[in-house]
């Protein structure tokens, strides 16, 4: 008798989890049709010969993705990356996120020898949780002359 019911029992089990997967899936899907996709958003956007070239930044659900700023001006890499963190920071602030809230970093350097200083002129920005970061020179330089590009991804 005992195999019996444990027999019953574990079929019932497999049946009532059964159901439950696909009751739950319907549930899933039923209140996904009703949110929809969320749709790209786009802030910022520079145009060129009123066709649009590339957005200052983009967002998705809770995240968003900051396009890479440079420094246009004459001055050093210090310099350079003070102006390029201010203008990340208006950029995150305008989609709704800010310092505070980036996850990760891109840093694009036109010499490696300027690590050290640009490091002095990033340090702290973000925080008491600094987001991760790749840093990479470049061969060849980077666009508009400027000393150093940045862009990042944050959420909002």
């Amino acid at each position: 008798m005992k195999t019996t019911t444990n027999g019953r029992r574990s079929l019932l089990k497999k049946i009532a989890a059964s159901a439950t997967g696909i009751f739950g899936m319907s549930f899933l899907a039923k209140a996904e049709a009703q949110m929809g996709t969320p749709e790209k958003q786009v802030g910022n956007i520079t145009t060129d010969q009123e066709i649009p070239l590339f957005s200052g930044h983009t967002k998705q659900g809770n995240l968003v993705f900051v396009a890479g700023k440079g420094a246009h001006f004459k001055g050093d890499v210090a310099a350079h990356t003070k102006h390029v963190l201010d203008e990340l920071e208006k950029e995150l602030k305008s989609a709704g996120s800010s310092m505070e809230k980036v996850l990760k970093v891109n840093v694009y350097l036109a010499d490696l020898a300027d690590y050290d200083k640009m490091n002095e002129a990033y340090r702290g920005r973000f925080g008491k949780k600094p987001p991760v970061r790749t840093t990479v020179a470049t061969y060849g330089g980077v666009p508009g002359d400027s000393l150093v590009e940045m862009d990042c991804i944050a959420y909002v």
